[in-house]
């Protein structure tokens, strides 16, 4: 109902201030949080610490290797919390939270409650459209992209990425990720061919 605003993330994370799920919640709880973040290199834990305006160094917890081993440490420990990829914490089948885990709702304009716009955590369409719609911000989702010494030369990689932009769109969410709009497959189709 309430979800937690930045500010209690930050001092979960960053700052060590919220050692408690009383502290964070506001409620009378007692249990201290267990911190979990990744301790290997990841664009996840990156766009998070940038989202509470660090940098993955600066994120405090206890290090796990790996989105599923991040996912089964916090599913195993009642008092967890960690962050991860939407693939691991939404059944890719059911669209259900991963049984075990509960996503905790961002309480992104601060005002101490989640609004309807801000409700969109019950299932994994639901969040997968709140993450392409904008209205879950990036950070903390964040914008893959193919990177290249220049424009692509080759024919074949100027397929390839035609491809991915197009008839590839239909593998996007089976493989867990948020299919790209037509606006912007559109204004990137046109930069590949201007950029012959």
């Amino acid at each position: 109902m309430k979800g937690l605003k930045r500010e209690t993330f930050i001092g979960i994370w960053l700052t060590g201030e919220v050692k408690s799920w009383g502290q964070a919640t506001g409620a009378d709880t007692a249990g201290q949080i267990h911190v979990y973040t990744r301790s290997d290199a990841c664009g996840a834990a990156e766009t998070w610490a940038k989202f509470l305006g660090g940098n993955q160094e600066d994120l405090e917890g206890i290090g796990v290797y790996g989105d599923p081993g991040l996912a089964e440490a916090v599913g195993r420990d009642e008092l967890g919390i960690g962050f991860n990829n939407i693939n691991y914490a939404y059944d890719s089948k059911s669209k259900e939270q991963v049984q075990g885990i509960r996503v905790l709702p961002i309480d992104f304009n601060g005002n101490g409650k989640i609004d309807t716009d801000e409700n969109f955590y019950g299932d994994r369409n639901a969040i997968v459209g709140a993450i392409a719609s904008g209205k879950f911000p990036s950070p903390p989702a964040r914008d893959l992209h193919f990177v290249c010494g220049g424009a692509p030369k080759q024919k074949v990689v100027r397929e390839f990425i035609k491809w991915v932009l197009s008839d590839g769109q239909k593998f996007v969410d089976e493989s867990g990720y948020i299919r790209l709009s037509n606006e912007k497959t559109g204004e990137t189709l046109k930069k590949l061919e201007s950029s012959r």
